[in-house]
């Protein structure tokens, strides 16, 4: 299936408030080796696989989107862990 602008901007909002979630609860918790950079880690991975579980679920996959849609994808990508840098690195 190829996806709209619209869909991926919805897979991208709710990965955004996913993640961000996560992110508090993981620094919280602090359970995670590696102390900020394994949480880090721990995040950026969970964005990958919940992303593919997403595009899967609307029959599409990573390797069907259009380089445009990819950037769009790696740009929102830095932006919220740019934010979760800010706001957890302290």
């Amino acid at each position: 299936m190829v996806l709209t602008e619209k869909t991926l901007e919805e897979i991208i909002s709710y990965l955004d408030k996913s993640i961000n979630n996560l992110a508090k609860d993981a620094f919280k918790n602090l359970e995670v080796d590696g102390g900020f950079s394994g949480v880090e880690n721990f995040l950026q991975n969970q964005f990958d696989v919940r992303l593919e579980n997403l595009l899967v679920a609307k029959k599409s996959g990573i390797h069907h989107l259009e380089s445009g849609m990819k950037n769009k994808i790696i740009q929102r990508k830095q932006i919220i862990f740019d934010n979760i840098t800010r706001q957890y690195k302290n």
